[in-house]
């Protein structure tokens, strides 16, 4: 987002702490990137309905509590999705669903990986679903989610050096089990 954009957002913000109607403005905005979010993560159209639901609630309820803190609001609400999405997994004992896009893995790894064929996609979407949660939150947030490092650290409550270190493990693994040559630069 630029400087300008933020600084548009925030004004909405500061009217939707007056005056709960604004909040729609931000809800439209953000809406359909939440709720995918939170989709690759259950796999369950209505239970993300659900989970995305008590995201835009708790954002509504605590958007007195909203304080910039230089990222875009955004983060807030992948933050408050993560956390219902957590919540829910810990409250029923379930393992977390991880349902990741064909489209999206052919669009991060083919263009950069030449001679793929059917069976190396199918084998790398299974390995996905291998990779422990704290990598493919990171590798979700940074690549299917578009978040800098800043973002993805205030998101998942670690360092913006944590951030970054997760993501490189994430594709250093993917590198050297696929032999993968991924075209995002991981220094943003």
């Amino acid at each position: 987002m630029t400087e300008a954009e933020i600084q548009h957002e925030y004004a909405i913000l500061e009217r939707a702490k007056r005056n709960p109607n604004a909040f729609g403005e931000l809800y439209e905005k953000y809406f359909d990137r939440i709720f995918n979010f939170i989709y690759r993560q259950t796999d369950d159209e209505e239970l993300t309905d659900d989970l995305c639901s008590q995201t835009f609630l708790s954002a509504l309820k605590n958007i007195g509590r909203y304080e910039f803190r230089g990222v875009p609001f955004s983060a807030w609400l992948y933050k408050i999705a993560s956390n219902e999405v957590n919540k829910y997994y810990r409250k029923k004992k379930n393992d977390k669903v991880f349902s990741i896009e064909e489209i999206r893995v052919r669009e991060l790894f083919e263009q950069e990986n030449e001679g793929w064929d059917e069976e190396v996609l199918e084998k790398l979407l299974e390995y996905f679903k291998e990779l422990p949660t704290d990598m493919l939150q990171v590798l979700e947030l940074r690549f299917f989610e578009d978040k800098d490092f800043k973002e993805i650290a205030f998101i998942l409550d670690i360092t913006e050096s944590g951030a970054k270190m997760r993501t490189y493990r994430a594709l250093d693994r993917l590198r050297k089990n696929f032999n993968l040559r991924i075209k995002y630069d991981v220094k943003e």
